[in-house]
């Protein structure tokens, strides 16, 4: 568990730019260890975080206008049935508002990555390392 920068960068929902900001990562080598993105309407967000935040703040300062950062919880956990409800349940047991969460799933299956955005970071972190 630890926590990592998240950057939330706001698209116009059109066929390319998606394709055009990933493209411009990925050829500045930037490895992407989650990635969520939400449709509403004529605009889009893309959620990443990734082990280099610099590499992708020079990234977007020159692809893109519109992000924002902010803090998140990226934790290793076992991808077996109940495995993400046992983490918001500990988080709930514990008074911590989780705002929104996504997973990816890594190249073992049996592993996967869960990202939590919650009201209170560094009670989320107490409650699950203890």
């Amino acid at each position: 568990m630890h926590v990592q920068t998240q950057f939330s960068i706001f698209l116009v929902n059109r066929p390319g730019v998606l394709a055009g900001l990933t493209t411009a990562l990925g050829e500045a080598k930037v490895n992407l260890e989650a990635l969520c993105l939400v449709d509403s309407g004529e605009s889009g967000v893309l959620r990443i975080v990734s082990e280099d935040p610099d590499a992708v703040r020079a990234v977007l300062g020159k692809e893109h206008d519109r992000w924002t950062e902010t803090d998140v919880l990226v934790l290793d956990m076992s991808n077996t049935p109940g495995g993400f409800a046992a983490v918001a349940r500990m988080l709930a047991d514990g008074g911590v508002n989780i705002l929104y969460a996504y997973c990816t799933a890594g190249i073992d299956v049996k592993r996967n990555i869960a990202v939590f955005k919650v009201a209170d970071l560094e009670k989320a972190r107490q409650i699950l390392a203890g």
